[in-house]
């Protein structure tokens, strides 16, 4: 199966499609990466290079892409960093285009937005555009908590909120939503937690919790690669929802046994694709 993945990058580190399309290939997929923007690294570090891609180019590459009679081929779009709404609008188009030549295709849209302490990190415009443009048209969507929050436009505290939180977006279209990064009142201080909903029920995993200091960006983008690619086999949230936990979990342990602030995507490459660490998807609605 193939995936097309609209994304940042960057040539050092892992964030955006330098954390989704090696997991991807990895688990089999064949990726078509397409970059809204290059840069030297993620800018976390303080300065970059590189430059923001338009909306333009990302058309120009998808019309190559149909040029080949190739979107017919394509089995689900991934998006994720967008930077403008622009960007998104050709995203959008993409997902239109890609889905005439393939109805059955999905689209997991990652809300990249901010996270719970930085806040928001996008243009002011962007969440705006995901709820309205971007939240109807997604098969699957995969916040963090405070994603969760900018797109429900409602508090998160508790397991109970994010999934009511979600059942919110479930109603305008999608039909799974991931929430990820859950540490709630309810969650153990040594523990996080992830959660797959859908219109049939609601299921959790949790995991240890292997603080990073500083935290490794890209995680979420891997996780999505991760979970897209469990649910495009198994059509299943909680059965994907455990395989992507087990595997965001062992990159995140070899990350924390290196010390490193990047991802150590290629070192736990096998135990990615085979955890040693497993944990269960419980039902819990």
């Amino acid at each position: 199966m193939t995936i097309l993945s609209i994304q940042s990058h960057v040539a050092y580190g892992h964030v955006g499609n330098s954390a989704a399309v090696f997991p991807l290939q990895r688990l089999g997929f064949e990726v078509w990466p397409v970059h809204t923007v290059q840069f030297s690294n993620h800018p976390g570090y303080g300065d970059w290079q590189g430059q923001v891609f338009s909306a333009d180019h990302i058309s120009a590459v998808v019309d190559g892409l149909a040029a080949r009679g190739a979107l017919g081929a394509c089995a689900a779009v991934l998006s994720g960093y967008l930077g403008t709404a622009s960007l998104g609008e050709a995203v959008t188009t993409a997902v239109a285009r890609v889905r005439a030549a393939h109805p059955a295709a999905l689209y997991l849209c990652d809300p990249v937005m901010g996270d719970t302490g930085p806040g928001l990190y996008v243009r002011e415009d962007i969440p705006g555009f995901l709820r309205a443009r971007a939240v109807p048209l997604a098969d699957v969507l995969t916040p963090n908590v405070f994603e969760l929050e900018q797109l429900a436009q409602c508090a998160v505290t508790t397991r109970a909120e994010a999934v009511a939180a979600a059942r919110r977006l479930l109603a305008r279209g999608p039909k799974v939503v991931l929430v990820t990064s859950l540490r709630g009142d309810d969650t153990p201080a040594e523990a996080i937690d992830m959660l797959a909903v859908t219109l049939k029920g609601a299921w959790q995993v949790r995991t240890p919790f292997l603080p990073l200091d500083p935290p490794a960006n890209g995680a979420g983008d891997a996780l999505a690669a991760l979970f897209l690619a469990h649910y495009l086999r198994t059509r299943q949230a909680p059965t994907a929802l455990a395989a992507a936990a087990a595997a965001i979990f062992a990159i995140i342990a070899a990350t924390h046994a290196a010390g490193s602030r990047e991802l150590q995507l290629v070192a736990a490459q096998e135990a990615m694709v085979n955890p040693d660490r497993r944990f269960p998807a419980e039902r819990i609605a």
